[in-house]
């Protein structure tokens, strides 16, 4: 989804409070203090492949080093590049400064709760974007339950969380500063 697609589904879903919510968790995605300390997790059925890709991508756009994404996997295969062997093993080494967040549109399997309860316990951050799925969102700092029958559906809300990561909120310019100065010191002007 490029980003004409992602601001007109911002447009439609501007009454709705998703997009607020989805710009909070990827701004939350920004706590991470290092390069590689944001891992991404799914279930052994769905890794976020598509998420990771774009989390890499507003990294590398909007400079914040911090949202590269570390691709946690089920079952890395022997010989993978580095970048794709990361395993379920790097959770429990997770640690204060770092993400989780996991990915997991259906329930998140035990060992995973398992691993997030650890990560959690060593003071990594939880956060998830989930399908419902209750001991999940009980174990995280911050989620996302995406309904299932809703105005958004669970690939529409990972554009719109990696989105909003990457934003740079706006800073008003010099121009404006003084505008807005002048405004304090003299009142606004009145239109003639």
């Amino acid at each position: 989804m490029d980003s004409g697609s992602v601001d007109l589904l911002r447009d439609i879903l501007a009454e709705t409070g998703w997009v607020e919510r989805t710009r909070e968790l990827g701004y939350a995605l920004r706590t991470t203090r290092s390069p590689g300390g944001l891992l991404l997790v799914g279930t052994p059925e769905d890794e976020p492949w598509h998420l990771t890709a774009h989390l890499a991508d507003e990294a590398r756009l909007s400079g914040l080093a911090q949202l590269a994404p570390t691709l946690v996997r089920w079952t890395p295969p022997a010989g993978a590049p580095a970048h794709l062997s990361v395993g379920l093993d790097r959770i429990q080494r997770a640690s204060r400064g770092e993400t989780l967040f996991v990915v997991a549109e259906r329930q998140a399997p035990v060992p995973l709760l398992e691993r997030v309860d650890d990560a959690r316990r060593t003071g990594a951050t939880i956060l998830a974007l989930e399908g419902g799925d209750r001991e999940l969102s009980g174990l995280a700092h911050d989620a996302i339950a995406i309904p299932q029958h809703g105005p958004i559906n669970f690939d529409g809300a990972q554009h719109l969380v990696s989105a909003a990561a990457g934003e740079i909120p706006e800073r008003p310019g010099l121009r404006e500063r003084l505008a807005r100065l002048l405004d304090r010191l003299s009142g606004p002007r009145v239109p003639e």
